[in-house]
C-alpha cells in the first residue's frame, strides 16, 4: 500500500513517532527499579489517566483531521490540504489536530507508568511539538496562504483553551 504524502509530512511524523518510542525506553530503563514503578496501585492509578489523555488526544487529533479534509480539492499528498480551513473546529484554534497530538507523549507515559517518562520526557516532547508547530508547521501554512493565512492568524489563536473550545474539539461529532 503506497501513502502519498509529502517529505515534510514524514519526517514529522517519523519525528514524533521516534520520540515516544525514545521516551519509553529511557523512561523505563531509568525506572525500573524504582519502587514507584514497581507499585501496582501506581501503575493502576496512572494507566487509568493515561487511558483517558490518550483518548482526547486521539478525539481531537480525528476531529481536527476530519475538518481539514474539507482543505483538500484535486490530487494532493495525503495529509496536505489546498484550501486554508477555517471552519468548525477550525474557527476556534488554528492547530486544533496538532494540539490534541500534543497531548499524546503525557497520555503514552502515563500508561507505561514510568515516573521518568512523565515527569522529565514528557514534557521536553510535548515542548519539542509546540516548537515543531510555531516554527515549522507556521512557516509552511504562511509561506502557502499568504495574506489570507495572515488575516486568519490575527483572528484565531495557535491554541485556544477556553471552556467552548474545547468541550468543541474534545466532544464527538
Amino acid at each position: 500500500m503506497k501513502i502519498n504524502t509529502s517529505a515534510s509530512v514524514f519526517i514529522r511524523i517519523f519525528l514524533w513517532v521516534t520520540m515516544l518510542f525514545c521516551g519509553a525506553y529511557i523512561g523505563i530503563k531509568t525506572d525500573v527499579n524504582s519502587q514507584l514503578f514497581r507499585s501496582i496501585a501506581f501503575h493502576l492509578l496512572s494507566a487509568t489517566f493515561g487511558i483517558f489523555i490518550t483518548f482526547l488526544a486521539f478525539r481531537a487529533a480525528a476531529k481536527g483531521g476530519r475538518e481539514l479534509s474539507k482543505g483538500r480539492e484535486g490530487e494532493i499528498p495525503r495529509l496536505e490540504t489546498n484550501r486554508l480551513v477555517t471552519s468548525g473546529i477550525y474557527s476556534c484554534m488554528r492547530h486544533p489536530m496538532l494540539f490534541g497530538l500534543t497531548l499524546l507523549p503525557l497520555g503514552w507515559a502515563l500508561l507505561l507508568g514510568s515516573p521518568t517518562f512523565i515527569l522529565f520526557i514528557a514534557p521536553l516532547e510535548m515542548l519539542f511539538i509546540v516548537f515543531m508547530v510555531t516554527v515549522f508547521e507556521e512557516m509552511e501554512v504562511k509561506k502557502k496562504f499568504l495574506k489570507e493565512y495572515e488575516a486568519y492568524k490575527e483572528q484565531v489563536p495557535m491554541v485556544n483553551l477556553s471552556k467552548k473550545c474545547l468541550r468543541e474539539l474534545f466532544t464527538k461529532s
